[in-house]
């Protein structure tokens, strides 16, 4: 079989924050940079672990946005990079807001990491792929090294949401470019 460009996919932006309007502020710079946004979830208390407790203060909350535009998944690394220079300017007294960039497909659930670990795959520029969840038999599993918070099944029902947005735009998608 011969090598072939992939199909779009959907972007996302998981949000930790302790500060609304900081988070305001981001969600109007990844529209700025990415297109409109055209979903955004419930936001849940991010209270499984105190890693960003020291950094970003208590309580800190998690909520997640897709953005309209369909990508091309070779386009995570700059976007995730993007999103840490959001982050930043966003921090001139501490960070307040980390945006956790990924993007779905019909199968999975990918997140961009700066963080090396053994089941991560280099993509370029200092970035992994972290495949986090896997959609089989119409449920979303976790991975063995998926974070506690996407283990708990607490956000199934927003990437079932966002995947269902997801197959609205393919449908239109493949048919505008006439594949089969």
């Amino acid at each position: 079989m011969k090598p072939s460009e992939p199909l779009p996919v959907k972007l996302f932006c998981g949000v930790l924050f302790s500060d609304e309007k900081l988070r305001d502020c981001a969600y109007q710079r990844l529209q700025e940079r990415f297109g409109p946004v055209d979903y955004r979830s419930p936001v849940f208390p991010f209270d499984c672990t105190d890693y960003y407790r020291d950094e970003m203060g208590w309580p800190i909350d998690r909520q997640f946005i897709s953005l309209f535009s369909l990508i091309s998944p070779k386009e995570l690394p700059e976007i995730k990079i993007a999103c840490n220079q959001i982050e930043d300017e966003l921090a001139p007294s501490g960070r307040k807001v980390n945006l956790d960039a990924g993007y779905l497909d019909y199968d999975k659930v990918v997140l961009a990491s700066a963080k090396y670990n053994a089941h991560k795959i280099y993509l370029d520029h200092g970035i992994y792929a972290d495949l986090t969840l896997s959609f089989h038999r119409g449920v979303f599993e976790p991975s063995a090294y998926a974070f506690p918070d996407f283990k708990s099944g607490a956000y199934n029902s927003v990437f079932f949401h966002i995947r269902c947005k997801y197959k609205g735009q393919m449908r239109r998608w493949l048919s505008e470019n006439q594949v089969k």
